[in-house]
């Protein structure tokens, strides 16, 4: 099993040092969109291997593996207008027409998320350490709700740490 505590401090230093992440409500909430994309990213990936036919209600160019997936790929102001302009914008608005449960999944995901990181470089950081995590490998595969949950107890501790938010 992956070092969960190793992975969110990563993220968590990754992530304090972008001007518009300013407390643990908004890297919960940064972090859940990305993760949710790359759950589905890796998903997608194995659905395609049990069905042939199977088709992503997320289009391509907008898929994980498109725009996220490489390491060296994408970065700076290109990839946070990307996401501010292009990713969030279109899936928000994602095509529902065919009742695609994945699609309206998808949709209500991103119905309500902002990207509140001001800074393409390090959204690129965050990006390759989640790349890191294989959500079809067994060992891997409970790691979203670790992360979760170790966000949390960090978010009720944090006023031990001089931060403090309101239910």
């Amino acid at each position: 099993m992956k070092d969960i505590g190793n992975i969110i401090k990563k993220l968590q230093n990754i992530m304090w040092k972008d001007p518009g992440v300013s407390g643990d409500a908004q890297r919960i909430e940064q972090l859940g969109w990305l993760i949710s994309l790359k759950i589905l990213d890796d998903k997608d990936k194995e659905l395609k291997l049990i069905n042939d036919s199977y088709k992503s209600p997320i289009p391509r160019y907008l898929q994980w593996h498109k725009w996220a997936g490489d390491d060296e790929g994408m970065t700076g102001e290109e990839l946070k207008s990307f996401v501010d302009t292009t990713l969030i914008p279109k899936l928000k608005n994602l095509d529902v027409s065919s009742g695609n449960k994945r699609a309206l999944i998808i949709r209500e995901i991103f119905d309500g998320t902002n990207n509140y990181m001001k800074n393409g470089t390090i959204i690129r950081q965050v990006l390759n350490e989640l790349n890191k995590i294989d959500f079809n490998s067994s060992e891997d595969r409970h790691v979203f709700g670790d992360i979760y949950e170790t966000i949390l107890r960090d978010l009720q501790s944090a006023g031990n740490y001089g931060e403090f938010y309101t239910p």
